[in-house]
């Protein structure tokens, strides 16, 4: 199976042109600060998924590949390489998490992760598919509070829609880690409900989107995918102190953890990602096969 990330570095003066210029707003920073995490999410991978064949990192620019990225191994994807002219530019992850299953050469078996995913503890390929589907943990939901969840609705909505089953008050949510997916069932569902996918994408996030869920939802609906929990754990740098965190990465109970990023003073973030940075290059301290 192969692994897609996605990546964007909200320092890259050029994106930022770009942002400014198409959005009309100031770059929101807490979506798109860089820790300076994506070498340890590469080198976790390495070291704890050997059974990978690819890496793909999948970003807007040229500009935002890392100098220290080594291409003959960690695989370049343009936005432009994957998602139709229309949509572009989009500085919105959902346009681009819609149109992974469009990579060339990408395997029938994928697993997509943003950015702040770190395997952590010994994966298996059993972890992700079980027996041929992909497996991950699914909730329902009937409250739509929030662009969030209207997003996670809106997705459900078009899964079933696609299915001819008839709609329902509820939704299902995927568990917020990594995604396994089926390149053939992607795109046969994107195939299927084109014109209402495309339709319901936006330059900068807003509620009428549908995600990434579409697939998981469809798959899950179709019984080509299966409710069972990946074994990870959850983090917001809101709530979690930089102690449980860091304790965590060096001693996990878990293969994957997730570390999501809140709005923090400047000096708050630049002590949090110091220690993170650290307790990452004690878990990993050699360089991958994906750095120069």
């Amino acid at each position: 199976m192969d692994i897609v990330i996605t990546y964007v570095d909200g320092n890259d003066p050029a994106w930022k042109k770009d942002y400014e210029k198409y959005t009309n707003v100031p770059v929101m920073e807490k979506r798109f600060r860089d820790w300076g995490t994506l070498k340890y999410l590469l080198r976790g991978i390495e070291r704890k998924m050997p059974f990978i064949r690819n890496v793909y990192l999948v970003v807007s620019h040229e500009s935002q590949v890392p100098e220290w990225a080594d291409r003959n191994n960690l695989k370049i994807v343009l936005h432009k390489d994957i998602i139709p002219e229309e949509c572009l530019p989009t500085f919105n992850a959902n346009p681009i998490e819609i149109h992974l299953h469009n990579i060339d050469g990408l395997d029938e078996e994928y697993l997509f992760f943003n950015d702040d995913m770190y395997p952590v503890g010994e994966c298996k390929p059993t972890d992700f598919f079980y027996e041929g589907k992909p497996a991950i943990g699914f909730t329902k939901h009937l409250l739509t509070w929030g662009m969030y969840k209207k997003i996670c609705l809106n997705s459900d909505r078009l899964a079933r829609k696609a299915l001819g089953m008839k709609s329902s008050p509820f939704f299902l949510r995927p568990q917020h880690i990594c995604s396994p997916m089926l390149k053939s069932e992607c795109k046969e569902v994107y195939d299927r409900m084109k014109q209402q996918i495309v339709s319901s994408l936006t330059t900068v996030r807003e509620a009428k989107n549908c995600n990434q869920y579409l697939y998981l939802d469809y798959m899950l609906y179709k019984g080509t995918a299966v409710k069972r929990k990946i074994s990870k754990k959850h983090f917001s740098v809101a709530t979690a102190g930089a102690d449980k965190i860091c304790s965590f990465i060096k001693n996990p109970t878990r293969c994957l953890c997730c570390i999501n990023d809140v709005h923090l003073s400047e000096d708050k973030f630049e002590e949090m990602r110091d220690r993170i940075l650290s307790a990452f290059d004690e878990k990993f301290p050699d360089k991958s096969k994906f750095e120069k």
